[in-house]
């Protein structure tokens, strides 16, 4: 890793030592750009804004149609080599079932730039949705061996999949245990359960906004104590509704009104024309 990366990972880890910030999420470069150009302190890669830029669902029932490694971590590293932030890398199950799959995944996300990244607990099966759990912790600590000063982002979708949040919980405190440095629980969106996890989680709590518009304010999550805040796809999917919109209005109306709202030319010319 080069110096600049070197000092881009010494930036990411000490956002996840006090406070709280906004990690927004990026799925492309000039995507990337935007949200550095608006003052974050770094970004996050969405892996599901990557696969919809690719026109492939994400997850769904044809594995095949998933993108693969290859293609995610080359998305990856062209958002790395785009903006001058550090970059988190959304990195789904791994790539893979087995602990070593994980740590090979965590190794090239790595040589990729990035500085951090996500490991989820999805097993992909919708009859029995989240790993073992002896296998989803020796999972993060594999991921904790491949990379040094690498942030570990350990995930657990046991809310989304309607599991009692003690189960969350332990999931999560075992993956701190393993060597998460902070732990992610999407589905906790109101205050009293983020307010739970807070008190009863070993380490940093990163919570995902968006998925709905959402009551909590970045100032809320701030009071409730949560670390580390990201939204996912959402941006992307707001995005994706106004081509939707605007590809509707054209072929069911033949009117332009969308154009109103777009951005000026010059506006993006001068984000883009920026170097990182």
């Amino acid at each position: 890793m080069t110096d600049d990366r070197e000092q881009r990972a010494a930036r990411f880890a000490d956002l996840h030592r006090s406070g709280t910030f906004l990690l927004p999420n990026a799925w492309d470069t000039g995507s990337a750009r935007i949200l550095e150009a608006a003052g974050f302190p770094a970004i996050a890669t969405t892996s599901a804004g990557v696969a919809f830029s690719f026109g492939r669902p994400d997850h769904g029932d044809d594995p095949g149609a998933r993108v693969d490694r290859g293609t995610m971590l080359q998305r990856i590293r062209e958002i790395v080599d785009g903006v001058g932030v550090p970059v988190n890398a959304d990195l789904e199950d791994g790539y893979g079932r087995e602990p070593d799959a994980v740590a090979a995944t965590i190794g090239l996300a790595h040589a990729a730039g990035a500085v951090g990244g996500n490991i989820e607990d999805y097993s992909g099966d919708p009859a029995s949705p989240l790993l073992d759990h002896e296998l989803a912790v020796e999972r993060i600590r594999a991921a904790r061996g491949a990379a040094a000063g690498f942030v570990l982002n350990g995930r657990t979708d046991a809310l989304l999949f309607g599991l009692p949040l003690e189960e969350s919980i332990r999931r999560a405190n075992a993956y701190l245990a393993a060597g998460a440095d902070c732990a992610f629980v999407p589905g906790a969106a109101d205050a009293a359960t983020i307010g739970t996890l807070v008190r009863e989680l070993d380490g940093p709590l990163n919570v995902v906004m968006g998925l709905t518009g959402g009551a909590l304010s970045l100032d809320d999550l701030r009071e409730l104590g949560v670390r580390r805040v990201t939204v996912g796809g959402s941006i992307a999917r707001a995005m994706y509704r106004q081509l939707i919109d605007s590809a509707r209005e054209l072929a069911e109306h033949g009117t332009f009104g969308y154009a109103a709202s777009q951005v000026s030319q010059d506006e993006l010319n001068t984000i883009f024309s920026r170097r990182a």
